[in-house]
């Protein structure tokens, strides 16, 4: 009698990118995952080469329409930190209200339409609707006040074009700004009730040890500053990141996948190794929720990883109330002003989906020589891969839909970004004795 049994996802919808998985099992034992990104590369590193120093943050911003301003953020700190530029701190608060929006419309799109159906039993947000209209709409109210700070600061919510090395192109309004304020203050408020609904969702038990990475900072939750962690006991500056992270190809994909060095093992970056590795800088509000959700920190079950995000937007938005309502007057100037010249920097920022590094290497020309971007896709690639080795023997009972379903979801623990594309995986389980 044949064991052979066949999984297959012809295309997963919520999530970015296109890619297939396959799995190959020997009776109940897990002999082979590959996560097969097939997209056709990019190449933004190589057309990048070239260019003059202030089109890279417009050119960056386009590898992601729901990330741009990380692309943005982390070309700009690494630019001028290879051409010495000191920034003023009203400069970096800004930067921090429009990482802000980010988080925002990016985590609330996730967990409301994206992820959330997968705990409630609902192929897609728009039939969770039906059953949810409040959670839904909650959700989308928050997503379009976070489009609108980044409208604000960024002149438009997608592929901002205010953003600029050395600061802004011009300052935000004052009072466009201000009268954002009562929606922001609405959005905490739901912010955390969210966190209250997504904590009492019917989580799978599945724990890994993972290593989680980070970037984390004394003062502040981590978004635009901080030295590299690890729950390992990483602890470095960001200019020695390519010391202990190294980017490999493998056969499956045309993307990269990241290892920790020197042990070549995988990591985990994203909300949840942020909230593990950075519990007691979050503020005020968001530290308290974190710690009345119900859910023990540091959590080794990534499932868990939609608390977090929903924890980050409360953050959030309890840092750009406080931040608008302290700015009462335009930043001047805007723009520190630099003279083109020969240096190389990097840098990191945390994006939605964890740390973005970005190098540069700017030649006697004035222009981009060489350019390195690793995003966090890239560096959870491989503990996928790992998570569902150690996932898909407790789904193996189950018929083919459910068992199907269930590494569905367990994929979108990490909200993976590939092209910005809509569909992501095909998933083929080869069974045999």
């Amino acid at each position: 009698m044949s064991n052979e049994r066949t999984f297959e996802v012809k295309a997963l919808t919520r999530v970015e990118g296109e890619g297939r998985l396959y799995v190959r099992l020997n009776g109940t034992t897990v002999e082979h995952v590959e996560l097969n990104i097939y997209e056709p590369p990019r190449f933004f590193e190589s057309f990048l080469r070239g260019r003059q120093i202030h089109e890279v943050p417009d050119i960056t911003a386009r590898i992601c329409g729901i990330c741009p301003v990380a692309y943005q953020m982390s070309s700009c700190h690494a630019l001028e930190m290879a051409l010495g530029l000191m920034l003023s701190p009203e400069i970096h608060v800004l930067r921090r209200l429009l990482y802000c929006g980010e988080w925002i419309e990016s985590h609330t799109l996730h967990v409301h339409l994206l992820h959330g159906p997968d705990f409630l039993g609902y192929e897609s947000g728009l039939s969770m609707a039906k059953d949810h209209p409040e959670v839904v709409q909650r959700g989308l109210k928050m997503k379009s006040i976070g489009n609108e700070l980044l409208k604000i600061l960024g002149g438009r919510p997608v592929h901002p074009v205010n953003i600029t090395v050395g600061g802004f192109y011009r300052a935000p309004d004052v009072g466009k700004l201000k009268s954002l304020l009562p929606d922001l203050e609405w959005a905490l408020q739901a912010a955390m009730e969210t966190v209250d609904f997504v904590s009492q969702l019917d989580f799978p038990d599945f724990q890994q040890p993972y290593e989680f990475v980070s970037l984390r900072h004394l003062d502040e939750y981590p978004m635009n500053w901080g030295r590299v962690v690890s729950s390992a006991g990483l602890d470095i500056p960001v200019t020695e990141y390519e010391q202990h992270f190294e980017e490999r190809h493998v056969p499956q994909s045309t993307a990269l996948h990241s290892v920790r060095l020197p042990a070549e093992t995988p990591y985990l970056c994203g909300p949840l190794a942020r909230i593990n590795l950075c519990l007691e800088e979050l503020p005020p509000l968001a530290r308290q929720q974190a710690e009345q959700c119900g859910i023990v920190w540091p959590s080794n079950n990534n499932f868990h990883s939609i608390v977090a995000r929903s924890i980050e937007v409360v953050a959030a938005f309890e840092e750009a109330v406080q931040i608008v309502k302290d700015y009462n007057a335009p930043v001047t100037p805007s723009r520190m002003e630099f003279t083109p010249k020969a240096g190389e920097g990097c840098h990191a920022t945390e994006a939605p989906r964890g740390i973005l590094y970005h190098r540069y290497r700017i030649g006697d020309d004035g222009r981009i020589a060489e350019a390195k971007i690793v995003p966090p896709t890239s560096q959870n690639q491989w503990q996928i891969e790992e998570d569902l080795r150690g996932f898909v023997p407790q789904v193996l009972k189950l018929d083919d839909e459910e068992a199907t379903r269930r590494c569905e979801q367990l994929i979108r623990n990490y909200d993976p970004c590939i092209s910005c594309a809509t569909h992501f995986l095909k998933l083929n389980i080869q069974r045999g004795e």
